[in-house]
C-alpha cells in the first residue's frame, strides 16, 4: 500500500500536463480516450453480464423516470466484486471519499485493486480518489484499466471528460460526454456539460 510520500512523489500538476516534456500523460489520454471511443465489449457470457448487457439496452431507450431505477440496478451490479472482503474494500474507500479523505480512499482502494484486479469499479473509485486529490496522473492511468474492464461504464467516462476538460481539451472531453450520454442519454451531469461546452465546439466546427 503506498504512503502519502509515495503518492506526493506521483504527484502530477496542471503545468506538467500542460507542458510537451509530460509525454507519460499524453500517451495515457490517448490509450483512454481511445478505450471509450473504439472499444467493442465482449459478448454476455456470465449471468451478470447478460444482467448488464440487459440493463444498458434498457437505460439507452428509457425515460428520465426509468433510468434512475436502471441507473441504480447497474450501479448495484458494477459494485459486486463476488467477495465480501472487497466489497468492504470498495464501500470503505466511497466512504472516505464522501468525508473529503481522498488519500484515506486510496489507502483502502489500493488494497483492493492489489487483491482484484480484475474487479472494473475499484479502478474506477480510485480514479476519483486521484482526482479528488489531484493526483492527475494516476487518475488517468486507473481509468484506463476501469475502462478496459468494462468500456460502458459511463461514471468513468464523465471522469475522464472531467480530467480532460481539465487539461484544457474542451473537444476531447466534449466526445467522451457524448459517449456517456450514448449508454445514459439523461445522466443529469453529463446534459449539463455538453450543455457547457457545446457552444464553444460548435463554435470550432464553424
Amino acid at each position: 500500500m503506498c504512503s502519502c510520500l509515495e503518492f506526493a512523489a506521483h504527484r502530477v500538476t496542471l503545468n506538467d500536463i500542460m507542458s510537451v516534456a509530460h509525454p507519460f500523460i499524453k500517451t495515457t489520454v490517448a490509450a483512454v480516450v481511445a478505450i471509450v471511443m473504439y472499444s467493442i465489449p465482449l459478448n454476455a457470457q456470465t449471468a451478470d453480464s447478460q444482467d448488464e448487457a440487459g440493463l444498458l439496452a434498457a437505460l439507452a431507450v428509457a425515460d428520465a423516470a426509468q433510468a434512475q431505477s436502471l441507473d441504480r440496478q447497474l450501479q448495484r451490479l458494477w459494485s459486486r466484486s463476488g467477495s465480501a472482503a472487497m466489497d468492504l474494500l470498495l464501500e470503505r474507500g466511497r466512504e472516505s471519499l464522501q468525508a473529503d479523505e481522498p488519500l484515506v480512499a486510496i489507502e483502502h482502494l489500493t488494497a483492493l485493486t492489489d487483491h482484484a484486479p480484475d474487479f472494473a469499479e475499484g479502478w474506477n473509485v480510485r480514479a476519483m480518489a486521484y482526482f479528488q486529490a489531484d493526483l492527475y496522473g494516476p487518475a488517468l492511468s486507473d481509468l484506463r484499466h476501469a475502462l478496459a474492464l468494462n468500456p460502458n461504464n459511463y461514471n468513468a467516462i464523465i471522469g475522464l471528460g472531467s480530467i480532460l476538460e481539465t487539461f484544457g481539451d474542451n473537444e476531447r472531453a466534449y466526445q467522451a460526454y457524448q459517449r456517456a450520454q450514448a449508454i445514459h442519454p439523461h445522466h443529469e451531469d453529463v446534459t449539463k456539460s455538453l450543455e457547457r461546452l457545446r457552444s464553444g465546439i460548435e463554435g470550432k466546427a464553424l
